[in-house]
């Protein structure tokens, strides 16, 4: 690991929490440069819904560049932009009756967040943007400051300029209406909070915590911004593109956003990100959004393989079989651990375990690691083990995957209570 060590910049971050050198890699699995076979509940930070190297997507990737197909067009059309637009209308818009525009961003979320910022401001000729306690939106500017945690947020940057961040769905507890607060704050003109141009918010907040928010809030959150004229914007980067066990994480919901933010696994596992918006939304001049890298055709390619998987409701319902089986699970383990006191939350396959105790949690990640299983972190306080499985995974690993975290937390529990009695191991 030196070379990574003296080269390498010290924001670094995963190869310090998972210290191997990866070389290759295949549906749930990932190997070191030493074979060694690791189970993987990270899936790229929800880049990898499909799994490593889908074959449906790598053969066609193969075969797109084996006839030299383009590779780098800026936003030119090209044959495999078409096949993407198509397959997406065609598989996803048409049968939800959704009607958006799609404009292809640079290639990572934040773009697309930063983009759907710029033009909310720009239609309603306001520039507040409302947000969500622990909300996670990104990392460049305009992101960020719509980004609730503080650790990415040191007030030199100026990152909070034209954003107001209010109460998530449960922030105050089960009895607190969060909308009928955010409403107050509307109505009261001395409430210091401007008539935003558009609010943003995560169907589940995936780096916040995994919180869930309820059918009923984004039902009232929507209605909300139609009473007030505000844009309603759900980034769905991590836990869109089936995550929650429908394509879109607001389906359950029936509501119609305004505008919707993708990226991580709708490029396939390639860098791609699109702003889904209503088409009188579109307010663009040619070129007065650009960036080098909004047409990556590899992506397109990739995705387009991709979304064969939404062809029929299978794969949906296989991922909601899947979920149902971690919650299961995960309930077991937090039930086996009482003086945890942990708290289970989630939806379709996308779960976290928060488990209060300090540096509890890094302990579990860090020994599920020794014993070849790859999870991260989530909440404010990493507090929460958060698991983000391919939603292609098969049953018996997802289950192998499981009883190696709850190995793990029975581990890092009996050492620390060996450790408080002055057991030496």
């Amino acid at each position: 690991m030196r070379i990574f060590e003296e080269l390498e910049s010290e924001v670094r971050g995963y190869v310090r929490s998972f210290p191997a050198i990866f070389d290759t890699a295949k549906g749930s699995y990932i190997y070191d440069e030493h074979g060694t076979k690791y189970i993987d509940f990270f899936a790229g930070a929800g880049t990898l819904n499909y799994g490593h190297n889908n074959p449906i997507i790598t053969e066609a990737l193969i075969e797109y560049l084996q006839r030299d197909g383009i590779v780098h067009a800026l936003d030119k059309a090209t044959v495999a932009k078409k096949s993407f637009l198509q397959k997406f209308q065609d598989t996803i818009l048409v049968p939800r009756g959704l009607n958006y525009k799609i404009q292809f961003t640079g290639p990572t979320g934040t773009n697309a967040v930063e983009t759907a910022l710029k033009l909310a401001r720009m239609v309603k000729r306001r520039s507040n943007v409302i947000a969500f306690t622990n909300g996670y939106h990104g990392l460049t500017m305009g992101a960020l400051a719509v980004t609730g945690n503080d650790f990415y947020r040191d007030e030199s940057y100026g990152a909070r300029n034209n954003a107001d961040s209010v109460p998530f769905d449960g922030y105050f507890g089960p009895d607190v209406n969060t909308i009928d607060y955010l409403r107050k704050f509307l109505t009261d003109g001395s409430s210091g909070i401007d008539l935003p141009a558009a609010i943003i918010v995560e169907t589940v907040q995936g780096e916040g915590g995994i919180n869930v928010a309820s059918t009923k809030w984004l039902q009232e959150l929507s209605e909300l911004c139609h009473e007030f004229d505000i844009l309603l914007i759900i980034d769905d980067i991590q836990v869109g593109n089936g995550r929650t066990g429908t394509f879109f994480s607001f389906e359950e919901a029936g509501i119609k956003p305004d505008m919707v933010c993708m990226s991580k696994s709708i490029g396939g596992g390639l860098p791609m990100a699109i702003l889904l918006m209503r088409p009188e939304l579109d307010q663009w001049q040619p070129g007065e959004h650009t960036g080098t890298f909004r047409g990556n055709n590899l992506a397109f390619v990739a995705a387009t393989q991709a979304l064969s998987y939404w062809e029929n409701e299978d794969f949906s319902e296989s991922i909601k079989y899947k979920g149902r089986i971690m919650q299961e699970e995960l309930q077991k383990i937090a039930d086996k651990y009482p003086q945890l006191d942990i708290e289970l939350r989630g939806r379709g396959m996308v779960w976290g375990l928060d488990i209060g105790r300090g540096g509890f949690p890094g302990e579990v990640s860090k020994e599920a690691f020794a014993n070849h299983l790859i999870i991260e972190l989530a909440g404010a306080d990493d507090s929460v083990v958060k698991f983000l499985p391919a939603l292609t995974i098969e049953e018996e690993t997802l289950r192998e995957g499981m009883a190696l975290i709850d190995k793990a937390i029975g581990d890092v529990l009996q050492r620390s209570d060996d450790a408080r009695k002055g057991i030496v191991a």
